[in-house]
């Protein structure tokens, strides 16, 4: 039979001061201050809930002095006793919590974590790249500074690269162009303004051969543009077919010694297209092969609104210079010349880079299983001497717009941010084989499926030290470089920050059916619990109770 608390509350008040009344109509003081201090502790005991079965005390995750990937006693402790602890077991977390590995392990639990982002630091930077493209590190502290500095030294500690923030700054890159195919570690170094070392740590890198592309040239008038064009691939071991018309019957070819199995890019000038070429360009990019058109010889604007739905507008000669595009490179700013005819964005059509001024020299649009693309610049040839490496990594950008990417069997997939020893790594590829061996240094394991990479299979590795982890699959080969345990110590606690507020978030969410449980429901909150049970012990009310009882009756016995 179910009591309502409040009538055991209210009775055990009511018959406590009528004993004290009582007692005080007597004159007996004394025992009217006892009987008062048993109806209270009586009703005060019959009020405070119980704590639920499988209520436990929080679990103290200590990550603030240790490393989590070498823990203290007090946290392995704590990590031990996880799996053990009820399900609905409080973890209060202290510092910036474990990493994304360690989360998974552990089933969504209520968390007490305060988020404090001081002193942490966050990398990004590619870990391979082929040669020939700029490396770029960037580097995020928690709050913007002034004055301090990013530096990229090489193995043997020369500077390779600096960048300064002159005004208050949260983050600054630096930029560098590998020499050579090879793996290094480089070194990252932060230094304030007054030039201390904030922080330093290894940058792994491996610059790999480029898988050479394939490209298709059609020109109809030989230019200045097209030959630098022509030697900027060439000198990046591009496979070219070439063809640049010089005549009414005459035509100057290059053909690469074998055919283009897989072209990434025809790259053709409007007056090619224009001349006849346009029916058959259009029908490759519509099955697929992106066309990059070069717009500096455009002079049928009706022809492009009829075919492709671009509208062109004609450059007025006396504003030349003020439609001049401005492209930031590094280390220098590349003024180009507009097109004699630019077009606007509308309709299918959309403009994809633009320079420094916000100026657009790049538009876009889809043609069936393909895209076409407008380049609106010219006269690029003039930087070919003065600055050859900026002038490149332009049309490296261009091309990385513009080009399909290369055929390639096996394509790795970047490792966790920051591999640690002992701490569980994966390694995801794709085009590989489910249940395919994989080679990790010496250990051969096999490649799983995961739900969460529907393109890619994975395996994962416990790395035992520091240092490159060499990594083949079939005749694919890389490598993964594991951080030693004291690397970046305040990339290490970004990470566990992210990776904590991730872990947070999970365990926010309401669980399924929890709503629909009548004793849930009915149940004070754990905090509530836990106010009671630590402000107002029920074995003290008790004891309270029993000596006032105790006393009034040894009073009335003699």
């Amino acid at each position: 039979m179910n009591v309502d608390i409040n009538l055991l509350y209210g009775g055990a008040m009511l018959a406590g001061m009528a004993s004290a009344l009582l007692y005080v109509r007597r004159k007996r003081w004394v025992d009217a201050t006892l009987a008062l201090a048993a109806g209270a502790s009586l009703a005060t005991l019959l009020a405070a809930p119980t704590a639920p079965v499988g209520f436990a005390q929080p679990i103290v995750l200590a990550t603030a002095a240790t490393s989590p990937t070498v823990p203290d006693d007090r946290l392995a402790a704590a990590l031990a006793q996880l799996p053990l602890a009820p399900q609905g077991t409080m973890m209060e977390v202290q510092g910036q919590g474990l990493h994304e590995a360690q989360w998974r392990d552990i089933p969504a639990r209520p968390i007490q974590w305060q988020a404090a982002k001081e002193g942490l630091l966050w990398l990004d930077f590619p870990r391979s790249l082929p040669l020939g493209r700029s490396f770029a590190l960037t580097v995020r502290r928690h709050a913007p500074q002034t004055g301090w500095r990013l530096q990229l030294l090489a193995e043997n500690g020369q500077v390779l690269s600096e960048s300064r923030a002159a005004a208050a700054a949260e983050a600054l890159t630096v930029q560098w162009q590998p020499p050579m195919a090879e793996s290094m570690v480089l070194q990252a170094r932060l230094l304030d303004k007054d030039g201390k070392a904030l922080a330093q740590g290894p940058v792994p890198l491996r610059v790999l051969d480029p898988v050479p592309l394939q490209v298709q040239g059609r020109f109809g008038a030989p230019s200045f543009d097209t030959r630098v064009l022509n030697q900027l691939l060439t000198d990046s071991n591009a496979s070219l077919d070439w063809q640049t018309t010089l005549g009414k019957s005459l035509t100057r070819s290059e053909q690469a010694p074998a055919p283009l199995a897989h072209p990434n890019l025809l790259v053709a000038d409007a007056g090619w297209l224009e001349r006849g070429g346009m029916r058959g360009a259009l029908a490759q990019a519509a099955q697929g092969m992106p066309l990059l058109v070069l717009g500096g010889s455009a002079d049928d604007a009706a022809l492009w609104q009829r075919d492709l739905g671009l509208k062109l507008a004609p450059q007025s000669a006396t504003t030349e210079q003020e439609d001049t595009r401005h492209l930031a490179l590094a280390g220098a700013t590349l003024a180009f010349a507009p097109a004699a005819q630019m077009p606007t964005a509308s309709g299918a059509w959309q403009a994809i880079a633009r320079d420094k001024d916000g100026k657009a020299w790049l538009w876009q649009r889809d043609w069936q299983k393909g895209r076409i693309l407008w380049l609106g610049v010219r006269d690029w040839h003039r930087h070919a001497i003065s600055e050859p490496a900026a002038l490149g990594q332009w049309w490296q950008q261009v091309v990385d717009l513009a080009a399909l990417g290369s055929e390639q069997k096996v394509r790795w997939l970047e490792a966790d941010p920051m591999p640690l020893p002992g701490l569980r790594t994966e390694l995801c590829a794709q085009g590989v084989r489910t249940g395919g061996s994989v080679t990790v240094s010496q250990q051969e394991l096999h490649w799983q499926a995961r739900s969460e990479r529907a393109d890619a299979a994975c395996v994962a590795l416990w790395p035992r030290a520091a240092g490159w982890l060499p990594v083949r699959s079939g005749d694919a080969a890389s490598a993964v470089y594991v951080y030693g345990a004291q690397d970046w110590p305040e990339w290490q606690a970004a990470l566990r920050h992210d990776a904590t507020a991730r872990y947070a978030s999970r365990s926010s969410q309401p669980v399924a059916g929890a709503a629909l449980d009548p004793a849930a429901r009915a149940m004070p909150r754990a905090g509530e619990q836990q106010l009671w049970a630590t402000a107002v012990p029920r074995w003290l009310l008790g004891i309270a109770f029993a000596v006032s009882v105790l006393l009034l009756w040894w009073r009335e016995r003699r």
